[in-house]
């Protein structure tokens, strides 16, 4: 079976109903074979042994659960990717197993403790096989559609009803009494007395019966969700419209303080979804419907109603611009899922990113035995080979996104297996490399565009001819600059007698910008250069060159000629001529990477380097940091193509903006949040005999450098802002752009439903409108740990895409993992200050 990436839209096809009763859990019985949920024995295969272990799934708690020394536990939630047949070809080679054994083979890729694991199993039949194999991509779809954002509210209260009735009824008799509900709601970290729980539970129990069964569990559960911040809402709002909720009170709250830009008809679609008949219309061809505190609530955890204003939108911007006008998700050090020193190269970093919509990935290649691999260079990281990685480029490069893909390699071997190297691309790739014979090439005038190379994959890397073409060019510029400083010292007492004031000075500039002007190719000899001609006919678009300076100080730059900047070496740049860089990358592409020396592998923030118009902006994506986040961010919009289009302030012939400066605060009201999620141990099982959370959160502005002095006015700081200036690139941290955080105040014992209720105000300032370029962060903490402790939870959006009004943010963990029960509601405000 093929790798796929479940949407959201897939979960009802994978699972025709939510269960009614204990006994249908979900997927149904008749879906999840007995041999799958009672138990099967399977072949565990790891780099250190492999045993037959017996292996089984617990559909409703949603684990896979395994007997092993240690009682493996894999959260289906968790899984990053399955793998089975042809697709776990690679582990079967690397285990060294027949080929015979490929067909019953699954490989299961999750993360625990931010780290990726994989679980290799091979079941002893082909009957076997189907069963799990089947059973497994069933549940994955159901939790992987609940984990798309909000909606899905029926599924998703399915889900969680049935995983918390199977946790609670320890005895397995299909009853909870009350000490069971009781332990419940402490493992939810629900703040109630005894008396609360005993009042709920006796509203429930409407028969007296001294137990809950299902369907009496799940009034116990309405009871303890309800949710008093939105029925405040509900009230405000059909109070003021005579007691009712009807279209007219609808469409106000939506323009008004949803702030959307919705036609009335498109309006009238939405609410008909969350509507019920409610009597006779005092006008023909209006609804007749009005909307429940229900129908409000579902409406509030609806798609229609997300946070991110492009949730359910496809790829939607204009895809025939250069290919230079965009933001290009891109990766570091991709075959790295370590350390940079010793980590294990791998595929598994390019499936990773592929499936994630990354269209720049980075190869780094050495001369090998036979031929070429991949590694860190002059490090203990571990080989993979070039023909592998090509292989598994070329199966998931456009899975998620039909996009081109850049490889950006790194070549470090001799002229015969670079040869070799063309041909396993050649051979991986077929027509979907693009090439051209280097002889007879017309000149560009402009990059193609996305769309011009959909299915395509270019190749960037250094044309050693080109190289040396331009850094002759370079001599010769600095030869030349050199003279005209020289003359220009040597004419400065005569130009002092110049009655024309200064007539000297302007030849020699006219002179200067005349010699400028002449052809910089026309060098003496040059040296012999080793590279393979039949690899420069693969740089066509992606011609990689060194820097040799912007503007009116740099050389002339072909369309197609791309340079890499360090980290420390892009700071330099925006530090001297941040508007050359802008205007350079109007019509060039230009790759900006990690600082090498900082061995762990983190991240820049970057946002800094897009605010530049740097398009190839490289993160290490086995790194889950501040920089991953954000970069998941950004490219979870246009469709998750992996492309995003620049603000229009970046894009050629809109200069003018970048003098465009505003202020403005972002107004945030943190309302409450909605079961904040459970600790979980090194194995994945939830730990409830911890203390209960005393949550708080946090919002923070990340904003580019685009100033030096930041809009920070005295009443923000005296109100709790943090302003927290950018930090440069080291060997232990890395760049950090300017943040501007406040927090609320802690709310004691309760991880189920805190409520805030609090006000918060951030300060920012904005150049050219580009809010795109600005990050909100929510971070949920818990009272007395550290900063560099993972938090409870977060939500990182671009601020051009989070819409206005009362919104639920769904959480995610630190590796951005979303929470399939946890979110916080919010009510979002922007303004301008005039």
């Amino acid at each position: 079976m093929s790798a796929e990436i479940v949407k959201p839209t897939d979960v009802a096809a994978a699972i025709p109903g939510a269960p009614s009763s204990p006994n249908e859990p979900l997927g149904s019985v008749s879906q999840i074979p007995e041999i799958v949920e009672k138990g099967t024995s399977m072949l565990k295969v790891s780099d250190k042994s492999q045993k037959h272990v017996v292996f089984r799934i617990d559909p409703d708690e949603g684990h896979i659960l395994y007997k092993s020394r240690k009682n493996g536990l894999v959260p289906i939630e968790c899984i990053k990717e399955l793998r089975s047949g042809a697709d776990a070809h690679y582990y079967r080679t690397q285990f060294k197993f027949p080929a015979e054994a490929e067909a019953r083979w699954i490989t299961i890729i999750y993360i625990l403790n931010g780290t990726y694991r994989t679980l290799h199993i091979v079941a002893d039949t082909n009957q076997v096989f189907k069963a799990w194999d089947t059973s497994l991509r069933k549940l994955y779809a159901v939790r992987q559609g609940l984990a798309a954002g909000v909606g899905n509210n029926e599924m998703r209260q399915a889900v969680w009803d049935r995983q918390y009735w199977k946790g609670a009824d320890e005895e397995g008799d299909q009853k909870l009494d009350f000490d069971d509900v009781e332990r419940l709601c402490r493992r939810l970290h629900a703040n109630l007395k005894s008396s609360e729980i005993k009042t709920f539970f006796e509203q429930a129990d409407t028969e007296n019966k001294g137990y809950l069964e299902f369907p009496t569990f799940q009034k116990f559960i309405k009871l303890l969700k309800r949710r008093p911040d939105i029925e405040e809402i509900y009230g405000k709002i059909a109070g003021e419209n005579g007691g009712k909720f009807d279209f007219a009170a609808f469409e106000k709250f939506i323009k008004e303080t949803q702030k959307s830009n919705e036609s009335s008809e498109e309006l009238k679609k939405i609410w008909s979804k969350y509507t019920s008949p409610g009597g006779d219309s005092a006008q023909p061809n209006e609804p007749t419907e009005f909307l429940t505190l229900e129908g409000f609530n579902n409406f509030l955890l609806s798609p229609e109603n997300s946070a991110f204003a492009e949730k359910e939108r496809t790829v939607w911007q204009d895809m025939t611009q250069p290919i230079s006008e965009y933001f290009i998700s891109s990766s570091h050090n991709t075959y790295l899922v370590g350390h940079q020193l010793v980590g294990v190269s791998t595929i598994e970093g390019y499936i990773r990113a592929l499936l994630h919509s990354c269209r720049s990935v980075e190869l780094d290649i050495w001369e090998g035995d036979e031929e070429p691999m991949i590694y860190h260079g002059k490090t203990l990281t571990k080989k993979v080979s070039l023909r592998e990685v090509c292989h598994a480029i070329a199966k998931y490069a456009f899975v998620t996104s039909p996009y081109p893909v850049l490889i950006s390699a790194e070549v470090h071997c001799g002229v015969a297996q670079q040869e070799k190297m063309v041909d396993i691309m050649t051979a991986a790739f077929g027509d979907k490399l693009i090439q051209a014979p280097v002889d007879g090439r017309p000149p560009l005038t402009r990059l193609p565009s996305p769309e011009d190379l959909k299915h395509k994959v270019l190749l960037k890397a250094k044309n050693l001819f080109v190289v040396q073409q331009l850094a002759a060019a370079q001599a010769k510029l600095a030869a030349e600059k050199q003279a005209f400083l020289e003359a220009e010292a040597s004419s400065s007492s005569e130009s002092s007698d110049d009655e024309e004031g200064g007539g000297t000075f302007k030849s020699l500039k006219d002179k200067w910008k005349k010699l400028r002007g002449k052809d910089s190719t026309a060098t003496t000899a040059k040296p012999k250069v080793k590279m393979s001609l039949k690899l420069a006919a693969l740089l066509v678009y992606t011609i990689g060159v060194k820097c040799h300076g912007i503007g009116e100080e740099g050389v002339a730059y072909a369309p197609e000629h791309i340079f890499s900047l360090s980290e420390s070496s892009a700071n330099k740049v925006l530090t001297a001529s941040m508007d050359n860089l802008i205007k350079h990358n109007h019509t060039h592409l230009v790759r900006i990477y990690p600082k090498g020396t900082r061995v762990n592998s983190t991240n820049f923030e970057p946002h800094r380097y897009w605010a530049a118009g740097a398009q190839v902006v490289a993160i290490n994506w086995q790194t889950f940091d501040m920089g991953y986040v954000m970069n998941q961010a950004m490219f979870q919009r246009n469709g998750r193509s992996g492309y995003v289009l620049k603000p229009i302030a970046l894009r050629p012939g809109h200069e003018d903006l970048l003098a465009k400066r505003t202020q403005h605060f972002l107004d945030v009201r943190i309302i409450s949040a909605q079961q904040l999620p459970p600790l979980r141990d090194s194995k994945g099982k939830e730990v409830y005999d911890k203390s209960i959370p005393d949550p708080f959160v946090e919002v923070s502005l990340l904003i580019p450098d685009w100033s030096q002095s930041p809009f920070l006015p005295e009443s923000a700081t005296k109100a709790g802002a943090k302003y927290s200036p950018p930090t440069g690139a080291s060997t232990t941290s890395a760049t950090s752009a300017r943040t501007i955080s406040t927090k609320t105040k802690v709310v004691q014992d309760n991880g189920f439903n805190p409520v805030w209720n609090e006000h918060l105000h951030l300060p920012f300032d904005c150049v050219g409108g580009m809010t795109d370029l600005i990050f909100v962060k929510f971070t949920v903490r818990q009272e007395g740990k550290d900063d560099d402790d993972d938090p409870l939870a977060i939500y990182c959006v671009p601020l051009g895409t989070l819409n206005q009004g009362y919104r639920h943010l769904p959480l995610h963990d630190s590796q951005m993992t979303q929470h399939l029960f946890s979110t916080l509601f919010v009510e979002i405000g922007v303004r301008q200050v005039e």
